[in-house]
């Protein structure tokens, strides 16, 4: 079977939206590397995919670690053709709490982690003059909202930094995605009632779609592009208004 990334690696891959995307390329014919800390769910993809996702236990923010592990990834796949960095958290934060673990482990996890995975994966790209980035942002990211500052606030980072990254690597061949999905039933939103809420079977088809046609961004699904379009032109008298 003809696959359009023979290499993949997918960081933040043991369950929900990374995990599917897995079984999906996998099932293309790619060899997938896929990444997270929890072992037994790594090895159950293993298996479901049928030995085509390889699985690596590693946490993001062992950043000593990481390059090393980056490392081995590229040399056990023989290479590299797409990178994607899918690991994030949201943890429950109440409207008038401010909790400055939750705040830094988002700041960590969606965040900081992605630019030293995603940095080590560009410096390849670009040496290679060829390959694809891609980021799992947010609709989120788009404006500030009152519920979770600092969710909303790495998300627009991660945002803006695949955005630059676009700018630096085009010149070389390299191909930068920016994934914003709105609400995925997954572990993270679960209990949540979200609006336009969609399945990570749905997510991951639309990403792939997004992968494979060439794009450089992709709201999932794409009814948030219109929508976004609006909350962010709502002047801001009016925004803080709202309960968004």
């Amino acid at each position: 079977m003809s696959t359009a990334f023979p290499r993949a690696l997918i960081v933040g891959a043991s369950s929900g939206i990374g995990a599917t995307l897995a079984l999906k390329l996998a099932g293309t014919g790619a060899k997938v590397a896929a990444v997270a800390r929890r072992q037994a769910e790594l090895d159950a993809l293993a298996a479901q995919s049928g030995g085509r996702v390889l699985p690596y236990a590693g946490d993001v923010l062992d950043y000593a670690a990481t390059p090393a592990l980056f490392d081995r990834i590229v040399d056990d796949l023989g290479g590299l053709d797409l990178f994607i960095y899918n690991a994030g958290v949201m943890p429950p934060v109440e409207e008038s709490e401010y909790n400055f673990d939750k705040d830094r482990q988002m700041i960590e996890v969606n965040f900081l982690a992605a630019v030293q995975w995603s940095n080590l994966a560009a410096a390849h790209f670009e040496a290679a003059r060829a390959g694809v980035l891609c980021g799992v942002s947010s609709v989120a990211g788009e404006r500030g909202r009152r519920g979770s500052p600092v969710y909303t606030a790495s998300k627009a980072g991660l945002t803006a930094y695949f955005e630059a990254m676009r700018n630096r690597l085009t010149r070389y061949g390299v191909r930068v995605v920016t994934i914003k999905p709105g609400p995925v039933e997954t572990p993270m939103t679960a209990g949540l009632k979200l609006p336009l809420m969609i399945t990570a079977d749905q997510a991951a088809n639309e990403i792939v779609s997004a992968l494979e046609g060439g794009a450089t961004e992709a709201f999932v699904p794409a009814i948030w592009r219109p929508i976004m379009f609006v909350v962010r032109n709502v002047p801001s008298f009016v925004f803080t208004k709202t309960n968004i």
